[in-house]
C-alpha cells in the first residue's frame, strides 16, 4: 500500500496553505495556537470566510453546496488548518444536525436550513444528555406532546456544549411510553428564542463557561420541525452519533498537540540539559507518535468507506473515538509532565488575547498559561459522544458479535 500524498494531493495542500496564507487572520491564528479564549464571533467570522471560498461544509455533497472533497483532501485541509491556527469549525450544525437533515429531513427542511448552517447565520447546539440519561440515552425523559400543528415540550437537557450562543438546538424527545424506550423517540429542531427556553450556565473545573443545562417549559414547537417520522428519532440519534464520533478522533489537532510537545521538550531544564535527551521520555513521544499515524490511516479507512458507500459511519466510528480521546488526553498529560512546576498554576486570565503574560513563565509561556485548565477539559473527551466504556461494548457487539 502507497502511503505517500500524489502529485495532485501535494498540489491540493499547497492550495490550502496559500488560502490560509492570505485569508486567516492573524489574530484568530495567535488565539488558537496560544490556547486563549475563543467567542462567539471567532468561530462565525471563520465559518464565513470558508463560505465565502467555497470551502464552508468540506465533507457536504456539492449538491447541498458543499466541497464535496473526498477523504485525502479532507484529511489534508483539516491538518493544514489545525498546523496554521484556524478555529474549529463547529460541528453541532456542520458535522452533526445537517447529515440528518439532508439524509431523512424533507425537501422544506433542507432548503430552510441547510444554507444557514452552511454560511454561518445559525449557531446549532445539541440537546441529547438529560440528568440521569448519559449514556444510557434511550432512558430520555424529555417530554413532546402533539396538540394540533404543534408539540408541546418539558423537560430539560445537560451538558449543552456552547447552547449559551445557540439559534437552534436539535433534540430528542419522548412522544410516547409505548413498547421498547428506544421506539417511543422522536427528533425536533427547537428555535431556542422560543419562549418557555432557559439556559443556565455549569462552570467548568477550569472557570470557564463552557457547558449549560436547558430548561423547557411548555415550548410550542411546530409539527413541520419533526425531523422524519415520529418515534423514529432513535435511528436518527445513531446516524448523527456516528458522525459525532468521527469528528472527534481529532487526528488534525493531535499533530500540532504533539509538535507543541516536541517544542517544550527540546527547551533546556533547569539542569541545562532538554527532556528529549532523557530516553524514557523520548520513548514516550516515540510511542504516541506512532499511535497518532495508526489513528489517521484509520480515519482515512472509515471516512473513505464512508464516501464510497454512502452511509453513516459504523461501529469503526467507535474506534476512532476512543483513540482519538485517549491520544488527545495522554498529549495534554504529557504536556503538564514536560512542563513540571510551570504547568501548575492555573491563571484563569491568562485565557484573555491581550494577557501580557508572566515573567517568571517568559520560556514556557505559550504552552504553560492555558495548561492546567485545557488538561482538566480534556478528561471529558473519553466520556462526551457516548462513553468509551460505551463505545467498547457497541465494538464487542457489532464487530466481535460477543
Amino acid at each position: 500500500m502507497d502511503l505517500n500524498f500524489t502529485a495532485a494531493e501535494q498540489s491540493f495542500r499547497e492550495e490550502v496553505r496559500s488560502f490560509l496564507r492570505a485569508k486567516l487572520p492573524a489574530e484568530l491564528s495567535r488565539k488558537v495556537l496560544g490556547g486563549k479564549r475563543m467567542e462567539k464571533g471567532d468561530f462565525v467570522r471563520w465559518q464565513k470566510l470558508l463560505h465565502e471560498q467555497g470551502w464552508g461544509a468540506i465533507a457536504w455533497p456539492k449538491a447541498f453546496g458543499g466541497a464535496g472533497w473526498n477523504a485525502v483532501q479532507k484529511n489534508i485541509f483539516e491538518e493544514e488548518c489545525a498546523d496554521a491556527g484556524a478555529p474549529m469549525q463547529l460541528p453541532f450544525g456542520l458535522v452533526m444536525v445537517a447529515p440528518v437533515i439532508m439524509a431523512f429531513g424533507n425537501p422544506e427542511q433542507k432548503q430552510r436550513f441547510l444554507p444557514r448552517i452552511i454560511d454561518g447565520t445559525d449557531w446549532w447546539c445539541q440537546g441529547y444528555s438529560e440528568p440521569g440519561s448519559g449514556s444510557d440515552l434511550a432512558s430520555l425523559k424529555m417530554r413532546a406532546v402533539r396538540d394540533g400543528d404543534h408539540y408541546v415540550v418539558s423537560g430539560q437537557k445537560t451538558w449543552t456544549t456552547l447552547g449559551q450562543h445557540a439559534d437552534w438546538i436539535f433534540c430528542l424527545v419522548r412522544t410516547s411510553t409505548e413498547g421498547r424506550q428506544q421506539a417511543g423517540i422522536s427528533f425536533l429542531l427547537i428555535d431556542m428564542k422560543t419562549p418557555g427556553i432557559t439556559v443556565r450556565p455549569i462552570i467548568m473545573l477550569d472557570g470557564e463557561h463552557e457547558i449549560n443545562e436547558v430548561w423547557f417549559e411548555d415550548v410550542k414547537v411546530p409539527v413541520e420541525n419533526l425531523i422524519g417520522e415520529e418515534n423514529k428519532g432513535w435511528t436518527y440519534a445513531k446516524f448523527l452519533l456516528g458522525h459525532e464520533r468521527t469528528g472527534i478522533a481529532g487526528v488534525g489537532r493531535s499533530k500540532r498537540e504533539l509538535k507543541k510537545l516536541k517544542d517544550i521538550a527540546r527547551k533546556e531544564t533547569a539542569n541545562g540539559r532538554p527532556l528529549i535527551e532523557d530516553q524514557r521520555f523520548r520513548d514516550r513521544i516515540a510511542q504516541i507518535e506512532l499511535e497518532i499515524m495508526a489513528l489517521e490511516i484509520t480515519n482515512l479507512r472509515v471516512i473513505s468507506a464512508e464516501g464510497e458507500e454512502k452511509r453513516a459511519p459504523g461501529p469503526e466510528a467507535s474506534i476512532l473515538k476512543i483513540k482519538g480521546s485517549e491520544i488527545q488526553q495522554m498529549l495534554a498529560e504529557l504536556k503538564m509532565q514536560a512542563l513540571g512546576h510551570y504547568a501548575l498554576p492555573h491563571m484563569h486570565e491568562a485565557l484573555d488575547a491581550g494577557w501580557p503574560g508572566d515573567p517568571l513563565m517568559e520560556a514556557y509561556a505559550d504552552h504553560a498559561a492555558p495548561l492546567t485548565g485545557h488538561y482538566f477539559n480534556y478528561r471529558k473527551t473519553s466520556i462526551y459522544g457516548g462513553s468509551n466504556e460505551i463505545q467498547k461494548n457497541i465494538i464487542s457487539q457489532m464487530i466481535l458479535g460477543l
